[in-house]
């Protein structure tokens, strides 16, 4: 159906165009004398002054979309829905729908029936309360052409992503998380296509041959959950458990979706069983559908009924590592808990955004133990949480868990490894304090109570509180609410003899406020016959710990052993020189992936030579038996080879790196997947001329990777790598590789990178140009690897240019990118870089525009830049 409608008088109150770019106004909020707001003026975005507004006088919401969707990306989609709410606002004031450019997309408002005039603020329908029916249900229909930034139109699919607030991008609707509604929706499709969405569908015939699809209207949803996708996919489906799964997908490869497929179904099958056990909660969303994506911008969404995946985390490789396989259950069953955590009970507002992640982690971590029981879950655990957390509370960025939210357009800027990653740990130390038991009852208290609804984090505290003895809002106070993270020390009181009689475990606030975060230790004194561990509850500013009678000073204490702690554990220079030498023939796995994590913190903390640090890297990886451990060392090389080291010591190093890694792919005891991590850390630290000769070797066909079968994205990687170091062929390996890839979608990422490859400098500046066009960043995933490899270590010198354009389009970036592009952007940015000039780039950015700077950017610029700046002063010349 193409919509019509009678022509709308357009009432312009004050909007501001230019270029596109709305002119951002200050909210006015008008208060009466008993506090009650009485005016919202509609600012751009929502802000939260408008979703209490709406919140209050707004009840029992349901949606029907229609939407012809046509087969070429140069026609838009056009569309109607109808929206019928309660309204009751005893002051009368304006209703507001969200919807972006609503003066240019919006054909007709009609209200209960009769078309009516409105007008267009900002990114907003405004519709005036003379025309609505106070205490009664209201029907609001609005025919409209779609706006494109949410839709993510390819030549053959598209698929919505409309979280944060990005369903106004291109629907007209109540864009705010505790607006729960009920969304009923029609797609007509072209020949050929097929769709998916939330609800259950009925097909029929279309338009021209096309297909009419009805999805069946939801449980109650947030607008950020309203998903559907369309296109060229194939579907694959399931029974399992009685429930008929579906995997939409645009794989061409049989083989590979022959191999992956029945694990794909039984971890969606294993982590919906163990979260309806572990809750008590039955699935809420009936149907459950999935598609893989291959550019998707994030690893999953979870869209209720409608999972949305990047295709390349489930459909792996013959030679994926352990990583991955392990990524993809975790993944998997993420995005599974998502449909409890965040779905069926959806924060109140975006500055709880956190409690759905840390939740989706977590339970992720638990549901992923029963599919792999070789696997060390705990030190998994550690590897998956700890780094990337302290990746950021080490930084001048560090933001706290739980943030203000003033405004739903800034949300984007609230995610990060905070709420990935400390979250879940500072999860697990809740879960610690009230036992597992009572943590899983309040839990599933906190599911009953809010199910279908919104709640706070302060409304499961309140239930938790309950279940313990501890204060939680005070220990909330300074784990989610602060930011940061402790400084602890170990002082050991020793007496004349040798001996030791007393322990002192200190910790200290890194910003000088005298905060305190309270914790569990383990201490783990290590000796040479063996070990012994003391347990500490650090709630106060020093604690003293009785290490028993007759004990010797150990040669080293580990404060972190138990890898639940968290903090900056500085070792003194006993156990530092000690642990460096002892750690590869420690035992206990998680013992040795806690003491490099902690060794790798005195590393950037300045306490321990890069080239000491690499050397102590190589003899780890030469006897570390675990596979986690191995790839995490494995990370910490490739960094320390080109983040730490100077062009001259790496150089120096260099055969001997390349030697050591070779070995461990060609061992023949090596596991194939380990063997891939082996192989894929080789591929990426090759400098030498035999190194790179035997790299064309092995991507000509000329030399096999023994036990190791190649995919074509081993062989796209391996001719990237090979352009990357400048041989001279270079054209023609890309143009043959070019050749090998018959997957459309990776043919077209392929072609959108190579410029970014190209030895010729002005080739690369023009290609960096043309990112400054919002419409050449669509595609963020590809975006964010060609400026990885425009800013490559080995050309990082020629890149240097291209920092201070790239930290200048970063607002832009922010206001048109999805909701992890400007951290990407920033990595892929600066990852390349140790120079002194480029730290000082970065430096005079954020001086020159001071406090002015918006704090959250400034914050991820300072998070993505830390180890750059480190590196710059370590280096000596800064």
């Amino acid at each position: 159906m193409t919509p019509t409608g009678l022509a709308v008088a357009f009432r312009f109150s004050g909007i501001v165009r230019n270029a596109g770019i709305a002119v951002i106004a200050v909210a006015t909020v008008q208060g009466c004398m008993n506090g009650m707001v009485s005016v919202v003026e509609p600012v751009e975005g929502v802000s939260w002054a408008l979703a209490e507004l709406r919140a209050e006088t707004i009840s029992a919401v349901r949606y029907r979309y229609r939407l012809q969707v046509p087969r070429g990306r140069e026609h838009p989609l056009e569309g109607a829905v109808v929206a019928e709410f309660g309204w009751s606002d005893p002051q009368a004031r304006d209703l507001v729908l969200d919807f972006k450019d609503p003066a240019d997309r919006v054909r007709v408002v009609r209200v209960n029936e009769v078309a009516v005039e409105w007008t267009a603020r900002f990114d907003h329908i405004v519709l005036s309360p003379d025309i609505l029916v106070a205490g009664e249900r209201n029907r609001v229909e609005v025919e409209f052409i779609a706006g494109d930034d949410a839709l993510n139109r390819n030549d053959d699919f598209l698929y919505t992503l409309f979280v944060p607030n990005r369903a106004h991008f291109s629907l007209p609707l109540f864009d705010q998380p505790n607006l729960k509604a009920r969304f009923a929706l029609t797609l007509e499709v072209p020949q050929g296509w097929v769709a998916v969405a939330n609800g259950s569908a009925t097909e029929s015939p279309g338009p021209d041959g096309g297909t009419t699809y009805r999805f069946a209207e939801t449980q109650p949803i947030p607008s950020y959950l309203f998903a559907f996708a369309v296109g060229d996919f194939q579907i694959e489906s399931a029974e399992r458990a009685g429930r008929t799964f579906r995997m939409f997908h645009r794989e061409t490869d049989v083989e590979k979706v022959g191999r992956n497929r029945e694990a794909i179904f039984d971890l969606h099958t294993s982590a919906l069983a163990w979260l309806e056990d572990y809750t008590q909660v039955a699935y809420p969303f009936g149907k459950f559908d999935f598609v893989l994506i291959p550019p998707f911008q994030y690893g999953g969404m979870e869209h209720p009924g409608s999972i949305f995946y990047l295709a390349s985390s489930l459909m792996l490789d013959e030679s994926a590592t352990q990583s991955q396989v392990l990524g993809r259950a975790s993944l998997i069953a993420h995005e599974t808990a998502h449909m409890w955590f965040g779905d069926l009970v959806t924060m109140n507002w975006f500055d709880d955004v956190w409690t759905k992640e840390v939740f989706a982690n977590f339970m992720a971590a638990k549901i992923a133990q029963p599919a792999f029981p070789e696997v060390h879950h705990d030190l998994r655990f550690f590897l998956a949480h700890h780094d990337r957390a302290y990746g950021v509370d080490r930084t001048a960025g560090s933001n706290p868990i739980r943030q203000q939210l003033d405004n739903l357009q800034d949300a984007g800027a609230l995610y990060g490894p905070v709420i990935y990653q400390k979250a879940p740990i500072v999860m697990r130390h809740l879960e610690q304090l009230l036992g597992e038991e009572p943590f899983r009852d309040g839990l599933r208290e906190y599911l009953q109570t809010f199910r279908y609804g919104n709640a706070t984090w302060p409304d499961l505290i309140a239930i938790l509180d309950q279940r313990s003895d501890v204060d939680l809002p005070a220990w909330s106070a300074v784990w989610v609410e602060e930011s940061g993270r402790p400084v602890v020390t170990v002082e050991l009181s020793e007496t004349r003899a040798g001996g030791m009689d007393g322990v002192t475990v200190l910790q200290s606030d890194p910003e000088g406020r005298n905060r305190l975060w309270p914790q569990h230790l383990e201490l783990l004194l290590g000796y040479a016959d063996g070990e012994i561990r003391l347990p500490v509850w650090l709630s106060v500013a020093s604690a003293s710990v009785d290490p028993g009678v007759g004990r010797r000073v150990p040669r080293f204490v580990l404060p972190n052993a138990a890898g639940l702690e968290y903090g900056l554990f500085r070792l003194d220079v006993r156990s530092r020189e000690a642990l460096l030498e002892a750690l590869p023939g420690l035992m206990d796995p998680l013992t040795r992936g806690v003491g490099w994590a902690t060794l790798w913190d005195g590393v950037l903390e300045g306490e321990i030579p890069p080239d000491l640090w690499l050397d102590r890297l190589l003899a780890g990886l030469a006897l570390e038996t675990v596979e986690q451990n191995t790839q995490r060392l494995l990370q910490y090389l490739g960094t320390t080879f080109w983040t730490l080291l100077s062009d001259d010591d790496r150089l120096a190093v260099a055969r001997d790196v390349e030697e050591s890694l070779w070995s461990g792919v060609a061992r023949a005891e090596t596991p194939t997947t380990l063997r891939a991590a082996y192989f894929q850390a080789w591929r990426g630290m090759v400098l030498s001329d035999a190194g790179i000769e035997r790299m064309r070797r092995i991507w000509g066909g000329e030399e096999e990777v023994s036990g190791l079968t190649l995919a074509e994205r081993d062989m796209t990687a391996l001719a990237e790598a090979l352009a990357l170091r400048g041989v001279v062929d270079a054209d023609a390996i890309l143009n043959g590789q070019m050749d090998r890839i018959d997957n459309p979608d990776r043919r077209a990422r392929f072609a959108f990178v190579r410029p970014a490859l190209s030895a010729d400098p002005l080739r690369r500046e023009a290609f960096f140009s043309r990112l400054a066009d919002p419409s050449a960043r669509e595609q963020e995933r590809w975006v964010v690897e060609a400026v990885r490899f425009l800013h490559h270590p080995l050309r990082a010198t020629h890149a240097q240019r291209f920092i201070a354009p790239s930290l200048e389009l970063l607002e832009e970036i922010q206001r048109t990118g999805d909701i992890f592009f400007p951290s990407n952007w920033l990595d892929a940015t600066l990852g390349g870089h140790r120079s002194v000039a480029a730290a000082d780039t970065v430096r005079g950015f954020l001086r020159e525009r001071g406090a002015s700077y918006p704090e959250r950017l400034r914050q991820k610029l300072l998070q993505s830049a830390d180890l750059l700046l480190r590196a710059s002063v370590l280096s000596g010349e800064s």
